[in-house]
């Protein structure tokens, strides 16, 4: 049997469309979104959990043997098939070996097909076992991803077969589940209730739900494999599995899949691609799952990381067109609703961070010997000119260039930075003012303006000069807020990370290079841990040394010293910048902080980075599993930041690929 943490630990599977398969290696769903089925039944976003697991069985002798497990309320485990398990991994699919008695192994594989709402699950035996037989009972729910469900009389009960296909039609709608298996189907409904989801209820919320079970498929699987497809019918982007038998189409996608992700360079170039996805005829970067769809700040940081690091400008090109034509006001959309309704512009920083995202990719395109198309290059430069223009004259929520050239932000009641918690009415770090990261972003982005027009590259020096004039405080390091709550010369020092923004993760620094040491020294002192930096110093007024409880308690912990993985990048970036940048540096930078980091992606969403994890020792991934700026920095440090030269050629040869 595997370990108990093993066994808690989460895989994902994603299918390109932000719809996907998830759940524990032990089996049971620890959330509402753990699912085998959901598919975003509007493209990227508002998704559907239509089979949510299954109960598997292995029958000898009329004898059943269980595979699976589940958790039912208050905290009973039943049946053992965990007990079972010997072996998991994660890629380059989902695959589990169960030892029965006699020796007799049985594996599964899950795969998610790219560009498909679909999902395939193949079962073998290891060696031949005559009268070996496998009962799968499908659960199904059919409900949106963040809602649950309880047993009712609205639910469809009927299944419409024809052939090795059968549909069912749970709810109104919700897409009909096909599915299609070389096996035999038996129609027999019941409701499976009371089941228990455990990180639901570690977070405050509801957390039983019930589920609909329509019948039994049954494989004889002395004969061969066992393939099970399901697919999400009426689902946006609806792409048939082909004709064939079960068998055959299986075995193709299993086939397709594999010469598909064995042409990444690595499991985190694979991993990476979790995250990009469809929207509309561009592209863009689902932030996180299971929960986040695409997020302006968190898509253009990630993009640096999982596109441009990756030698995907492509990719790059779709996102960032896709998103050129979003400008209003100067600002770009921190995120859209699902549903429709309109996106929120509640960021000051993520039209900054698409200035940069822009630069680096023009830069990337060059290094690559690639040339940029011109009515490309002119609908970016004119996002970069509307967002620079906005920002300077006043845009929203107070953002406007000050005669020092400095960026003012921020009205009461609006979260406008990265740490944006909110609990009702209640901003957490409300940060209004002048914010240190936002400013070397400004300056940074004023820049870039500069190469297509001479009066930005005035403002960048009135800027800078001001930003160093301000920003230092004597005990050696970077004030947070400057003008702090929009009153001049009240200073915010709160000892946080965003001071790193000053000397790494942005291509310039904007400090004196010798005072630029110090800052990341006493970063490195006050902040790091092995899973990236603390969002507070220990010893600052409401430090929290763990994210956990309800949403006030967890919201009111987020950036109050919680540790935030993807801030590793610009942390290990500004510790080789301050000393020289050689490759000496570079190799004691990897072995002192990327290798931690890599260690920590067997631990929680396995071969991903979790969005955060707690302030102390031994500091448990929390948050979202799966998170696309903490894998798009890690691939920035891996490919660009950390690269040997003879790595860096190898990316730029890839990219003029």
């Amino acid at each position: 049997m595997l370990a108990p943490d093993r066994l808690e630990a989460e895989w994902l599977e994603t299918d390109g469309l932000g719809g996907f398969a998830s759940g524990t290696v032990a089996g049971w769903r620890t959330r509402r979104y753990h699912g085998l089925l959901t598919p975003a039944i509007e493209v990227p976003s508002r998704r559907a959990v239509l089979v949510d697991g299954f109960e598997a069985w292995i029958e000898r002798d009329g004898v059943r043997i269980a595979l699976t497990a589940q958790q039912y309320v208050p905290d009973v485990v039943h049946p053992d098939g965990q007990t079972r398990l010997v072996s998991f991994r994660a890629m380059p699919w989902p695959l589990w070996t169960w030892r029965l008695d006699g020796g007799l192994e049985v594996t599964q594989e899950i795969v998610v097909p790219h560009d498909r709402p679909s999902v395939v699950v193949r079962w073998r035996l290891n060696a031949p076992a005559p009268a070996t037989r496998l009962i799968v009972r499908p659960l199904l729910s059919g409900r949106d991803t963040h809602a649950l469900h309880y047993e009712n009389p609205s639910l469809d009960p009927a299944a419409e077969v024809q052939g090795d296909r059968v549909r069912w039609r749970t709810y109104p709608g919700m897409p009909t589940v096909l599915s299609q298996a070389n096996a035999n189907y038996s129609h027999a409904p019941e409701w499976y209730r009371n089941f228990l989801l455990a990180e639901e209820r570690n977070r405050g919320f509801d957390h039983r739900v019930d589920l609909w079970s329509p019948g039994e498929l049954c494989w004889d699987l002395s004969r061969g494999d066992a393939l099970w497809l399901l697919s999400a019918e009426g689902a946006e982007h609806y792409a048939s599995l082909g004709q064939g038998t079960a068998l055959t189409v299986g075995a193709r996608l299993f086939e397709e899949e594999q010469e598909r992700r064995a042409a990444f360079r690595s499991p985190l170039e694979l991993a990476g691609d979790a995250y990009l996805v469809r929207r509309g005829k561009g592209k863009t970067i689902i932030a996180g799952y299971p929960w986040f769809t695409d997020w302006g700040r968190d898509t253009f940081i990630a993009l640096r990381g999982l596109c441009l690091a990756a030698g995907r400008l492509d990719d790059a090109r779709d996102i960032l067109l896709q998103w050129a034509g979003l400008v209003s006001e100067g600002m770009l959309p921190n995120r859209f609703i699902e549903g429709g309704d309109a996106p929120e512009f509640n960021s000051v920083d993520a039209s900054l961070w698409y200035v940069i995202a822009v630069h680096e990719f023009l830069q990337a395109m060059v290094a690559g010997g690639r040339r940029v198309a011109a009515s490309d290059r002119q609908r970016l430069v004119q996002a970069v000119e509307a967002i620079l223009e906005g920002y300077s004259a006043g845009t929203r929520y107070g953002i406007r260039m000050e005669p020092n050239g400095l960026l003012a932000a921020g009205v009461p009641g609006v979260q406008l930075t990265w740490m944006d918690a909110k609990v009702g009415d209640w901003v957490v770090t409300p940060r209004i003012g002048k914010p240190v990261e936002v400013q070397a972003l400004w300056i940074n982005a004023l820049q870039v303006g500069a190469q297509f027009s001479d009066r930005w590259g005035r403002h960048e020096g009135r800027a800078t000069a001001a930003f160093r004039a301000a920003f230092w405080n004597p005990a050696g390091y970077l004030n947070d807020v400057v003008d702090a709550g929009g009153e001049s010369g009240v200073i915010d020092a709160s000892f946080r990370p965003n001071q790193i923004f000053a000397v790494g993760g942005l291509p310039s620094g904007v400090i004196d290079p010798a005072l630029a040491r110090q800052v990341v020294d006493r970063v490195e002192a006050r902040l790091w841990t092995p899973m990236g930096l603390r969002s507070l110093a220990p010893g600052e007024p409401g430090y929290t040394e763990h994210y956990s409880g309800g949403p006030v308690e967890r919201d009111g912990a987020y950036h109050m010293g919680t540790v935030w993985p993807w801030l590793a990048g610009p942390f290990i970036e500004a510790w080789v910048r301050v000393r020289g940048g050689t490759a000496g540096a570079r190799r004691e930078a990897r072995q002192r902080f990327f290798e931690p980091l890599m260690a920590q992606l067997d631990r929680a969403g396995l071969g991903h980075l979790a969005e955060i994890a707690d302030a102390e020792a031994p500091f448990t991934a929390r948050g979202c599993p799966f998170q696309a700026w903490s894998m798009g920095e890690l691939l920035r440090l891996d490919r660009a930041v950390l690269a040997e030269p003879a790595v860096a050629r190898r990316s730029a040869a890839k990219a003029r690929r």
